[in-house]
């Protein structure tokens, strides 16, 4: 349950590509019977306040030829643990569902996300295009005996565009399974990710657009700001095609193979289907 109210502008400075957009929101959790989640059982709150700044001159939205596209966002909460009063090192320690009621009551944390795409066409048609994209993500907290179950990252997958489990964003990463290259039970706290893809149209039509690609991919997720880096990856590699059909919307298949070994695990990923939509 959640209520939220947003307001967005385009601005006129650096340029009119920019956008600004701001939102203050309200959300409950409810859990029951959740047995692999930090909370089991129980209800969570958070009041969060979220700025996005972006940029966007692509010339097209489903097969871009030229342009770039960069988003920055912060969302943040108040840091209850300042002036609760509340001794989360002892709660943390007594680790009971009582506890961990009493410490995710109200939920606090500071979440960063930063994300580019570029294209460049390389023939001179403009059909064959480089896309180009980056990304990295950290949930951070106030208080390191109340780090926020809620807001992390799922790392690899498919991603399904919109899909949203209980606060946790589901970051793809073609060549492993979902959740893959999450370094702990309890999702990541940060991760990175690297794209690169040779795209090439089939049919571009109003009635119907279809394009393949071949991508080259890598990221990884992490426990914590100070296991990052920017050079630890998981790579893969592998073709697709991309659809777009007016009434049903993007639909997506791609192959990847995984050349290394999911978190936890000693072999590599291997070969991989995943399914799209959205």
């Amino acid at each position: 349950m959640g209520l939220f109210a947003g307001l967005g502008k385009r601005m006129q400075w650096p340029d009119p590509y920019f956008t600004f957009y701001g939102e203050l929101g309200y959300q409950r959790y409810d859990l029951h019977g959740w047995n692999s989640f930090i909370l089991n059982n129980g209800k969570a709150n958070t009041l969060s306040l979220k700025l996005v700044f972006q940029r966007s001159s692509v010339d097209a939205p489903f097969f871009s030829r030229s342009g770039s596209e960069f988003m920055l966002s912060v969302q943040a909460t108040p840091p209850f643990s300042l002036w609760d009063g509340k001794d989360y090192a002892a709660l943390r320690k007594e680790n009971t569902q009582a506890a961990k009621q009493e410490m995710y009551r109200w939920i606090e944390f500071h979440k960063w996300l930063l994300k580019g795409r570029w294209y460049y066409p390389i023939t001179a048609d403009q059909k064959l295009i480089v896309m180009l994209g980056a990304e990295m993500g950290y949930l951070g907290n106030y208080n390191p005996d109340k780090v926020s179950p809620f807001e992390r990252f799922e790392i690899g997958g498919d991603g399904m565009t919109g899909y949203n489990i209980y606060g946790v964003d589901i970051i793809a990463l073609r060549g492993y399974e979902d959740g893959a290259l999450d370094p702990s039970d309890y999702y990541s706290v940060a991760y990175n990710k690297y794209t690169m893809e040779l795209r090439y149209p089939v049919i571009l039509k109003p009635s119907s657009s279809i394009y393949v690609h071949a991508f080259l991919e890598g990221g990884s997720g992490f426990n914590s700001w100070s296991e990052f880096s920017p050079f630890k990856i998981k790579r893969s590699a592998g073709v697709g095609v991309r659809l777009y059909l007016p009434i049903v919307g993007l639909l997506g298949l791609d192959w990847g193979w995984g050349f290394d070994a999911p978190a936890g695990m000693s072999k590599p990923s291997g070969s991989q289907f995943h399914f799209t939509m959205g």
